[in-house]
């Protein structure tokens, strides 16, 4: 695999590679507010979550790492994302399946946690882009991407059949390695980060 399945620390987050064992977790995450019920998301339920977590560890044969992501002031699992669509031979990949409990929504908790998985890309393995993509009526996640300096590439038409049977328009978003040492400054300076000397 083209990606270690690294585990990485930050001020604000730590994220752990996805086991059985994080259930539980994951389904009090999922409690943790009710945005599984937005019908442009695909966030699974609290009862849909063994399943869910089953099918990601199933993924990783196909080179997807997922992630729980675990708070460093009370060790609490707050959330989990993902790595997937890896491309070694271009060098890219797709950041995304990055859901949180709504207690900690508006922190700086995605701010780290994105952070964390472009510096990895950018820094360790030379990504040449690493995309985003979301659903065309999900204006929280697009501005979410946008904060992070990502540009919006595209619109896949009619790209995605959702589960009440709509057909999802995706927007889809990068981030080039040129960009990185812009975006890299930009996100420093929403953690409040001395630039580096």
């Amino acid at each position: 695999m083209w990606i270690k399945d690294d585990i990485f620390q930050g001020e604000v987050v730590s994220l752990e590679s996805l086991k059985l064992a994080h259930t539980d977790d994951l389904r009090k995450v999922a409690e943790d507010g009710d945005a599984w019920q937005l019908w442009f998301t695909t966030l699974p339920k609290p009862d849909e979550i063994e399943g869910y977590v089953k099918t990601a560890l199933k993924n990783k044969d196909r080179g997807e790492l997922t992630y729980v992501v675990r708070s460093k002031f009370n060790y609490q699992v707050i959330g989990t994302t993902r790595y997937y669509n890896v491309d070694e031979m271009n060098r890219r990949v797709t950041i995304g399946f990055t859901w949180y409990g709504s207690s900690v929504r508006r922190t700086p908790v995605n701010t780290e946690c994105k952070w964390l998985l472009l510096s990895n890309m950018f820094e360790n393995y030379q990504a040449i882009a690493v995309e985003f993509k979301t659903h065309y009526f999900n204006p929280d996640s697009r501005k979410a991407i946008e904060r992070l300096g990502a540009k919006q590439d595209s619109i896949l038409r009619s790209h995605k059949i959702m589960p009440d049977g709509s057909l999802r328009d995706t927007v889809v978003y990068s981030i080039i390695a040129s960009e990185w040492p812009a975006v890299k400054c930009n996100l420093r300076s929403k953690m409040h980060l001395p630039h580096p000397s």
